[in-house]
């Protein structure tokens, strides 16, 4: 009986969003740090606010974590790299290596592999998330193959700023606080935050396993702690100065894999693995100087580091290191770059950009007996980008850029020795541009975009040998695709604004693993190799409504289709990735302090592994209810999962079931 009150309730509230709702966001620029934005269009051309989710919007749906804040946008798929705990976002079928990780323009990610992992990244002190796809700026430099994300953070407007929350969640604690300062030219700003959770919750559908008794998640803890520290000089309107220091402390468990695929390496031996440190160090300076009335210079310098601890334990207990499986290994990394990037506007209906960009990356490993391992790349890049106004309606943004990667160092253990690879590298070419055409009667536009965009061959791509079954391929070439998006956007009627966009990608040349390329003598095995042997297409669809139905009551929706073929190799299943996703929400005001808001998530069934494991459907539904009890001083209480429902991004490892929060925020 409840399974079909449930079924009647999922259908009732998805034909409800599919006639109110929208994930159209304005940014709130009261407190957006401008230096941290790559804006691709001239100041005289509209942004296009479809690509941006505002930290207000953030707040309402109380997101945490950046994947699951960007989960709210269309186009975008969040998923769970399982066997390793970690947060992933896809962006029309994209991972995290084609399409980076900035913040405030400053690369982010793993030297090693070009990954990381987003749910060690709060959104406590973000402003803006802002997602390119398909045709992003060339003055994002290289490997945005398929777009690029920014995380923006804020900067202090007033004389005096204080903002804060403490809360509580089921299994776990939040709290942050932020204060900040503008006094004559000068600015500074403070933030720390907290977010730990000792574990969460199972839905009771699910049925225990050998390896997982339900109620509290086994070694589902993660903590995260940041401090973020920025100073700042504008001595004039067109000009602005700023350093920034982030410091993040990260700890997590690893659940073990409960599901029942036999293929599986994990059904047989679980990983006992936890991660007591992840860390990273940032220190970063950004300018931008005024060049007479129509000109700027813009530097960004950056230093990153990056420190990983992974230990891998015998059993359960997590208390022993003595079986051959068990281990502790070590990343020990970090980056080193910067920007120039000059502007002008001199030319009559042009702006003109010109950016370089420079990187080195450096790569450590090792374990307590072992010896420590070197690997390094620099990456440069030269890009020139113009957006030229045709007519008072009709805009094109074009740009190219050329970009290249060399090694510096690679090293290999040779019969217990330290080696070296041979030296390699590589270079790309890139090209797009973008079209927009203002449509008066509706006040919106018609868009397009076409881009040739190419991904490097990471480290690991490059020299891994996969716990010794794969020969390492230095030799690598890049990945490139050619991306084109057609669309429109506008006012259907005074309160209905919608967006939508077609889009499809060819890719060539994906590096992929391509079995029995040789066979070793020794161990009687055949060796894999990564090979730049794949050929790929995605293509689909996304669209946005934000409908006010009376002043009142305000719904959003955004639906992605997308597909994504294997041509060179159908049997090899694309991971990750559903083919529909559905969100909708509903938020009713009583008065300007009070609300109550509800949502609802459907994703279609995605493939797990690449030979046909299934993570089966979903649905979701939220509550969330806000009250202003002071004018400096909010209260808000919620229910996620508000049916319970047992469901996995990932085959065999279930995500929370029905779990309670309740946050009180200061804001002065």
């Amino acid at each position: 009986m409840f399974n079909g009150i449930h079924r009647n309730f999922l259908l009732l509230i998805f034909l409800m969003g599919m006639l109110v709702t929208s994930a159209y966001a304005q940014v709130d620029t009261n407190k957006v740090y401008n230096l941290g934005e790559i804006v691709v269009e001239a100041p005289s051309i509209k942004k296009d606010p479809a690509t941006s989710l505002s930290a207000s919007r953030i707040k309402e749906m109380n997101r945490l974590t950046v994947p699951d804040a960007m989960n709210l946008m269309p186009g975008i798929a969040e998923s769970r790299a399982g066997s390793r705990n970690e947060q992933l976002i896809f962006v029309r079928g994209f991972d995290l290596r084609q399409v980076p990780l900035f913040i405030d323009g400053i690369p982010v990610y793993v030297p090693y592999d070009g990954y990381v992992d987003l749910g060690r990244f709060t959104t406590f002190n973000i402003s803006s998330i802002q997602v390119s796809k398909g045709g992003s700026s060339v003055l994002y430099g290289a490997n945005t193959m398929g777009g690029a994300i920014n995380l923006v953070t804020d900067r202090p407007k007033e004389k005096l700023e204080i903002e804060g929350s403490v809360g509580w969640l089921s299994g776990g604690r939040k709290a942050n606080v932020k204060a900040g300062s503008k006094f004559g030219r000068f600015y500074a700003q403070l933030g720390l935050s907290h977010y730990k959770r000792d574990h969460y919750y199972l839905s009771d559908d699910f049925e225990p396993t050998d390896t997982e008794n339900g109620g509290k998640r086994e070694n589902s803890f993660n903590e995260d702690n940041k401090l973020h520290l920025k100073l700042g000089f504008v001595p004039d309107e067109r000009s602005e100065y700023s350093i920034s220091y982030i410091k993040q402390h990260g700890a997590k468990g690893n659940p073990l894999y409960t599901g029942d695929d036999t293929l599986n390496s994990q059904y047989y031996r679980s990983r006992y693995w936890r991660w007591p440190n992840w860390d990273k160090e940032s220190l970063y300076f950004i300018s931008r100087t005024g060049l007479g009335s129509k000109s700027y210079l813009k530097t960004r310098l950056f230093y990153d580091s990056f420190y990983n601890k992974l230990k891998g334990y015998d059993d359960e207990t997590y208390t022993t290191q003595e079986r051959r499986y068990a281990f502790t290994s070590i990343y020990d990394d970090h980056r080193i770059g910067g920007l120039l990037e000059l502007g002008t506007e001199r030319f009559e209906n042009h702006f003109l950009k010109l950016a370089f960009r420079y990187r080195k990356d450096v790569h450590k490993e090792y374990g307590p007996n072992d010896p420590k391992l070197t690997m390094s790349d620099y990456t440069t890049s030269l890009g020139l980008e113009d957006a030229m106004k045709v007519t008072d309606k009709f805009s094109v943004t074009s740009g190219v850029n050329w970009n290249a990667r060399g090694s510096y160092k690679a090293e290999k253990l040779v019969e217990g020795e330290i080696g070296s690879f041979p030296s390699n590298k590589s270079q790309a070419f890139n090209a797009q541009v973008n079209l927009s055409y203002k449509l008066d009667s509706i006040d919106g536009k018609l868009f397009g975009t076409a881009a040739r965009k190419t991904r490097f061959a990471t480290l690991k791509d490059r020299y891994s040998y996969r716990m010794g079954y794969a020969l390492p391929n230095p030799e690598l070439d890049p990945e490139n695709t050619l991306n084109f998006e057609i669309g429109a956007e506008g006012q259907l009627l005074p309160d209905l604004r919608f967006r939508s966009a077609l889009f499809y990608s060819s890719i060539d040349d994906v590096i992929q693993i391509v079995d029995n390329v040789s066979y070793n003598n020794e161990t009687n095995t055949w060796l894999s190799q990564s090979q730049n042997a794949g050929r790929a297409a995605y293509y689909g669809a996304e669209g946005m409504l934000k409908y006010r139905i009376f002043n009142k009551l305000k719904g959003r929706l955004n639906y992605t289709f997308i597909q994504r073929e294997n041509l060179s190799n159908p049997d090899v299943k694309f991971t990750d990735v559903p083919e529909h996703k559905l969100f909708t929400s509903l938020k009713y005001a009583f008065n300007s302090h009070t609300w109550l808001m509800s949502s609802f998530e459907y994703n279609s069934e995605r493939y797990s592994t690449t030979y046909g494991t299934v993570a089966p459907a979903f649905s979701l539904i939220n509550l969330k209810g806000h009250v202003r009890i002071w004018k400096y001083i909010s209260f808000e209480g919620g229910i996620n999962n508000l049916l319970d429902t047992n469901y996995a991004f990932t085959e065999g490892y279930p995500e929370p079931g029905r779990n309670y929060y309740v946050t009180l925020r200061f804001s002065y």
